[in-house]
């Protein structure tokens, strides 16, 4: 637990040094936007949301995390942003987070979620982007395997895929 706190630090540290700077003035995306990030923001790029595309978002810090899920046959190696890194990029100050797919489904996900666990926005799965047809091409993940506990329903409900709008009540 406790080189799990240090690694946390070490992710909010390294976040600053590469975030921080850029937050004084986040350009707009030069390619197709992936995820639009609206509402109770403070850091905004785009008619006064934060909209991302895959290079903006392959800018932030990483974290790869191999797992099985209720969702795939055999267990996969994911990659993306850490959820927690986008929402700072984002300058989100809420409890709460509704992260919406494609087919307008959404789901509620407690920010908590993502101080407490490594959730990706998963963009590849064994190396590859993820197109919509497999789950992209943003996919909230957890580490179910690196975490049993996360082997629950409620869970499962916010492993949101085909990802493209975050709103911040």
């Amino acid at each position: 637990m406790r080189a799990r706190r240090i690694r946390q630090i070490i992710q909010v540290v390294a976040l600053m040094v590469l975030v921080v700077p850029a937050m004084a003035a986040i350009s707009p995306p030069d390619g197709p936007v992936l995820l639009k990030i609206t509402g109770n923001i403070r850091h905004t790029n785009v008619n006064g949301e934060l909209w991302l595309d895959r290079e903006m978002l392959g800018e932030l810090p990483w974290h790869e995390t191999t797992t099985d899920t209720p969702w795939h046959r055999r267990m996969g190696r994911f990659e993306g942003p850490l959820l927690r890194s986008v929402l700072e990029l984002a300058g989100v100050d809420s409890d709460v987070v509704e992260v919406h797919a494609l087919n307008d489904f959404f789901a509620d996900l407690p920010v908590s979620d993502t101080e407490d666990y490594d959730v990706i926005l998963a963009m590849k799965r064994n190396g590859r982007e993820m197109s919509i047809r497999e789950f992209g091409p943003l996919f909230v993940l957890y580490p179910f395997d690196e975490h049993p506990e996360l082997k629950t329903e409620a869970i499962q409900f916010r492993s949101v895929w085909q990802v493209n709008l975050i709103k911040v009540p």
